[in-house]
């Protein structure tokens, strides 16, 4: 009774404690009025909104033009893979459900990264937001997750029915055949809530840059096995009464190798704790060292200085807009990189010589750049309609919604996306 119990218990809570990330008042009733129909949620990892104007990705294009299609959606700050995967799952923001980067420390836990299979597997890094599928399991709806960040953790000591662990290896047509798989079952057995993600795109966005031929060659890959799945789930019967959301976690801008912040010629790195580099750079005081905390002082007011090719703040003067710094997990002192720039050290530099990605992500979430992919199709979505762009932390109440299940409290708003669906549906 514990888990069927706890999501009305932290809405409870957040109620009564005047919580900012309470759900709208427009959620989703909390019983089911009938049975939602199934919703399959697509993640196709950095394809930037623009990238379907290449023509290269027809699956996408019917979807689109016989569903919902925005001009864009705009990721949480910031626009990495671990905290916008959570955010649109969870509804928050990633100052709110503590997956504040891919890369990351806690006092408590030690160190984060994507490669830390032990640490992305661990339910305490994640606990902080309460993901779709736990909620949607606690009201009698069978969950099934193919790769999704958060999914292979023990949130709340809690996975989805059916998942797997995240194997890049695995090919995109074998994810499509196990989606179809979890589906091809009767309809008592059938999950109702489930997730697929690709990777291809953004790998080589990273490898390649966004323009490159290799990216062209992946949105077309990605597009088929997308085909594969669409004519699978034509042959099982279940096209048309499926809901479908199709999205991504951010964009890609293009870096040349040339375009480097040399962070160790402004910080003296023996003198802080450099929690990770990159687009996004951050530090806290190096603990145990005598002075730590002037020096460190002296540090930010150098940084905070205008500075090339990057912005440098404390976390407690972090842009309001970019809803950022509230969280313990938020180093200390960030530096954000402008877009088409990166930030490193000399000896990274020279220690990777061919391997340092000319794509990124992780810039200023505003950014054209930045902007992601999100189309919609299915019995509850309108046909042919373009919506303007809206922020990723609406997704999960539309999600909610479409399952009839309760919203945890989330940053999202319903009301704002609701137009997307049929009358009959809101």
């Amino acid at each position: 009774m514990k888990i069927l119990l706890r999501p009305l218990l932290v809405l409870l809570v957040a109620f009564s404690t005047g919580c900012v990330t309470q759900p709208h008042p427009s959620s989703t009733p909390h019983s089911p009025v009938s049975q939602p129909a199934p919703l399959l949620l697509i993640s196709i990892d950095a394809y930037r909104a623009d990238y379907i104007t290449r023509g290269l990705s027809p699956t996408l294009a019917m979807l689109a033009q016989d569903g919902v299609q925005a001009d864009s959606m705009q990721p949480s700050f910031p626009s990495l893979t671990f905290p916008n995967h959570y955010t649109i799952v969870t509804g928050l923001r990633p100052d709110h459900h503590g997956i504040v980067d891919n890369t990351m420390t806690d006092p408590q836990l030690g160190k984060f990264s994507l490669k830390n299979r032990k640490a992305v597997s661990d339910g305490r890094w994640w606990d902080e937001g309460t993901p779709i599928w736990e909620t949607a399991d606690a009201h009698g709806l069978r969950t099934a997750t193919m790769f999704w960040p958060g999914a292979e953790a023990d949130i709340h000591g809690q996975h989805p029915d059916d998942w797997k662990p995240f194997d890049g290896a695995v090919t995109a047509d074998a994810r499509v055949d196990q989606v179809l798989a979890w589906l091809n079952v009767p309809a008592a057995q059938r999950p109702t809530f489930l997730t697929l993600y690709f990777d291809a795109v953004d790998h080589a966005g990273h490898e390649y840059g966004p323009d490159s031929p290799q990216v062209n060659d992946a949105l077309r890959h990605t597009d088929d096995a997308m085909a594969r799945l669409v004519r699978g789930l034509k042959q099982d019967g279940l096209f048309d009464q499926m809901n479908i959301i199709v999205l991504a976690d951010h964009g890609m801008a293009s870096v040349p190798l040339a375009n480097s912040v040399m962070i160790d010629k402004l910080i003296p790195l023996d003198k802080v704790q450099t929690v990770g580099l990159g687009v996004l750079a951050g530090f806290n005081p190096k603990s145990g060292t005598t002075n730590a905390d002037s020096d460190f002082a002296s540090i930010e007011r150098t940084m905070e200085q205008p500075q090339q090719h990057m912005h440098c703040w404390d976390k407690t003067r972090v842009p309001k807009r970019l809803a950022y710094g509230s969280n313990p997990r938020v180093p200390q002192l960030l530096c954000l990189a402008d877009v088409g720039w990166r930030i490193t050290t000399a000896d990274y530099a020279t220690s990777h010589v061919g391997h340092i990605s000319v794509g990124e992500h992780g810039y200023d979430n505003a950014d054209p750049l930045m902007q992601a992919l999100f189309i919609a199709h299915g019995p509850d979505f309108r046909d042919g309609a373009k919506v303007p762009t809206f922020p990723n932390v609406d997704v999960y109440p539309l999600m909610t919604h479409l399952l009839q299940i309760p919203a945890a409290p989330n940053d999202g708003n319903y009301d704002a996306v609701k137009s997307m669906l049929k009358p009959d549906a809101r």
